[in-house]
């Protein structure tokens, strides 16, 4: 679902409005504001354990979190679509997952983590699609489930909060269909590394709607999309609410105006689909070579 934002406000006698456009990387920026702004991580961050697991717009998150610069961003991911293909970044110059427990970095594993967590404990994650309802879904091409199998369950079980920050970019129209035609071992065929799309049922999803509700009281609605020469996946929102909110939502367009796109990683795990003629397994067998026999 997406999160839940209250933009209840006495009637404007003459609502303002304001059309917007921002490029991905100036949504994340948003998205990340919005995202430590929320209730929940607040007292989390005070109190409790925050789980940043790996993706692009959670580099964004943790630079707000924490105060840190993340270079290069695109090394906060572990999957990750670059040169038009599904690819992953190298294990060796992937950064791990950063623990804060009462706002201070742990140097222990996820699982570590997770074994202590309450419902009031958080995982931030991202997503690789996103869809009319609010649900999400990711990329999964481990056949163990990745960071989701890791996550889900515990999550579930103790009713700790996942919450997904995901731009519009990002939007399709059904993520349940999505997992029903995507499976790793689905395709002969793929442009990258084959995965399956993993619904997450418990997320809250923070997207620039909900971002510009929560930080400033207005109403948002996107009314375009899409872009070229820099602003590919761009998204445009219509803007409406009192003067005074109005005011702040241009204040803060303008301090993440200009915000640089992510540069692409520095190397990759798997080589050009070409070079495997695009054959979806010799790719994924790769990325995840198969165990000698015993």
């Amino acid at each position: 679902m997406f999160y839940p934002v209250s933009t209840r406000r006495e009637p404007a006698e003459a609502p303002v409005r304001a059309l917007v456009c921002l490029t991905p990387a100036e949504s994340k920026r948003l998205i990340a504001r919005a995202v430590t702004a929320l209730p929940e991580v607040k007292h989390a961050l005070q109190h409790g354990t925050i789980y940043l697991a790996r993706g692009i717009t959670n580099a964004f998150v943790l630079e707000e979190l924490t105060g840190e610069k993340v270079e290069p961003r695109s090394h906060y991911a572990a999957g990750v679509i670059f040169d038009g293909e599904l690819a992953a970044v190298p294990a060796g110059v992937r950064m791990q997952p950063v623990i804060l427990r009462q706002g201070k970095r742990l140097k222990i594993a996820p699982n570590e983590a997770l074994a202590d967590f309450t419902p009031a404990d958080i995982v931030i994650k991202g997503a690789n699609c996103i869809d009319p309802q609010g649900n999400a879904g990711v990329f999964v091409a481990g056949d163990r489930g990745g960071t989701v199998g890791e996550v889900e369950p515990i999550l579930q079980s103790r009713g700790s909060h996942l919450i997904v920050a995901a731009g519009l970019e990002k939007l399709i129209p059904s993520v349940e269909r999505a997992s029903w035609v995507c499976g790793i071992y689905h395709f002969k065929y793929s442009t990258g590394v084959p995965a399956a799309v993993i619904p997450l049922p418990n997320a809250r999803v923070v997207t620039e709607i909900q971002a510009f509700e929560l930080l400033c009281g207005v109403c948002a609605v996107q009314v375009a999309a899409g872009g070229v020469a820099g602003s590919e996946g761009a998204v445009v929102l219509s803007l409406e609410g009192q003067a005074a909110d109005i005011e702040k939502v241009m204040a803060l367009v303008k301090s993440v105006k200009g915000e640089p796109p992510v540069a692409r990683p520095a190397a990759r795990t798997v080589p050009p689909a070409a070079q495997f003629d695009l054959d979806a397994m010799k790719q994924w067998y790769t990325f995840y070579p198969p165990a000698p026999p015993k």
